[in-house]
């Protein structure tokens, strides 16, 4: 009897444990395909990688020889806190998440390359949980990077961070992931904003930190999710860190199968509605509505919708990837633009001095009459009239008042004393790289050739290739 009672005690314990298991397995999520994601960034593509190693040697050649020059000259890191290094020419495309905590931009990153269940996965919860920059980059093996030696290494394109300080270092971090789309981009996540909280307790310039970012960045994702739409004032910082950049920035709108149609219909509207005053363009930037993590999308949700919205950011981000050599041209050209317009302000802030200084005047208040209002005179004015320059690129006039607050104006020459015999005036070799050696760059590109290889049958002799992008 005993014997008896064993028996059934056992088949009842192993009937209880077979339905555990199947309640468990019940539970588990399932898991969502991933063949579109891997066909749209070609990830399956075994096709030889381009080499651009000759245009990056010529981009270098460009910027040291034409553009660097008249940069140090006139201290234009000093007013735009932005030195070029070698690693940033050559580094691949930058895709930078932003957003208030906790709305999915770390399980975004593991859903796009396959890190979930996997110990090279970034940690996720309800919680803030990211309180790192963390830039995720291609290695040949799973590695940890401190902050101190990213910014050690001159060969990253992280070394300017350093200006930041060692306590921001400490919350710098670099993870090194054999993956084949790392190998085409790099990720930076970014800690969540928390709007409740002072910008001092981070112990480090956040917004100053996230500027330098958002310079760099390539393509720029701004993450929201439906419980978390509200603007404050980091968020409000943010966007007007971003002004100018509108053409990168990406609105997602994260964890949409969580709602019904009516409500998701709402919170887009509300979403629209708390970023209308922080965007000021004719053109909305493009706002991609789905859910970026493994799991499959919620039932009765619009599956077909999320799904497009979701091809449609890969394609987004496959483009900024086969365009990276246009982008980053165009990227030295435009700072080239910015430099070439520093000099010339400068130089007519030293000739204006120069022209209203006697034997009897006192420098110090002659220079502060001119910085106070450059416009009484026509500083500004006189750079838009004679050097066809856009009057949109002006820097702000503010700017050179803590500019020369610091750098005397004596310290400077004239950029018509910049001039040597064997290497030609500073003013007239950017110019030419501007006019001329960079959209042929960029035009040698389009036309799939070596640089300065340009057939008179493509361009037609003594005509400049146009200055665009390629199209994908």
């Amino acid at each position: 009897m005993k014997g008896l009672n064993l028996l059934c005690c056992c088949v009842a314990s192993l009937l209880l444990l077979g339905t555990a298991e199947e309640v468990e397995d019940a539970s588990e999520p399932t898991k969502r395909d991933r063949s579109h994601l891997e066909s749209t960034l070609k990830l399956n593509e075994e096709k030889p990688a381009d080499d651009v190693s000759g245009v990056l040697q010529r981009l270098r050649k460009i910027y040291h020889s034409s553009i660097k020059p008249l940069e140090h000259s006139y201290r234009y890191n000093e007013l735009r806190q932005h030195e070029i290094t070698d690693g940033e020419i050559t580094s691949k495309p930058m895709v930078l998440f932003l957003g208030p905590w906790s709305v999915g931009k770390s399980s975004m990153i593991n859903y796009l390359l396959g890190l979930d269940n996997t110990p090279y996965q970034l940690y996720t919860g309800a919680e803030p949980t990211t309180s790192e920059f963390t830039v995720i980059m291609h290695g040949p093996k799973l590695k940890t990077i401190e902050g101190i030696v990213m910014a050690a290494d001159s060969a990253r394109s992280f070394s300017p961070l350093e200006k930041f300080g060692q306590n921001f270092l400490e919350k710098l971090i670099g993870i090194e992931v054999p993956h084949k789309l790392l190998e085409r981009v790099t990720f930076v996540d970014t800690p969540g904003i928390i709007e409740n909280r002072k910008q001092q307790e981070r112990g480090y310039p956040f917004n100053d930190v996230c500027q330098w970012f958002i310079d760099r960045a390539d393509l720029i994702f701004v993450v929201f999710d439906p419980t978390k739409l509200d603007v404050g004032l980091e968020l409000e910082m943010l966007f007007r860190q971003l002004k100018g950049r509108e053409s990168q920035i990406r609105i997602i709108l994260n964890k949409a199968d969580s709602l019904a149609t009516q409500e998701l219909m709402r919170v887009y509207g509300a979403l629209f509605w708390s970023l209308a005053p922080l965007i000021n363009v004719t053109e909305p930037p493009r706002v991609y509505v789905s859910s970026f993590w493994p799991h499959d999308y919620h039932p009765e949700t619009h599956r077909d919708l999320f799904l497009k919205e979701e091809i449609s950011l890969l394609e987004d981000l496959n483009q900024v990837i086969e365009n990276r050599m246009e982008n980053k041209i165009a990227f030295i050209r435009q700072h080239a633009i910015r430099v070439r317009i520093h000099a010339l302000l400068v130089d007519r802030y030293l000739q204006t001095y120069k022209d209203k200084m006697t034997f009897f005047s006192d420098g110090e208040l002659v220079f502060r009459d001119i910085v106070e209002d450059p416009d009484r005179f026509f500083i500004f004015k006189s750079i838009l009239a004679k050097t066809n320059v856009s009057k949109f690129d002006l820097p702000n006039r503010e700017a050179y008042k803590d500019f020369f607050g610091i750098n005397p104006i004596t310290s400077f020459k004239l950029l018509s004393q910049q001039c040597s015999y064997m290497g030609g005036c500073f003013l007239e070799k950017i110019e030419k790289a501007i006019t001329r050696e960079l959209p042929d760059l960029l035009g040698s590109i389009g036309l799939g050739k070596k640089p300065n290889v340009l057939s008179c049958d493509v361009t037609g002799c003594g005509e400049t290739p146009k200055n665009r992008y390629r199209k994908p």
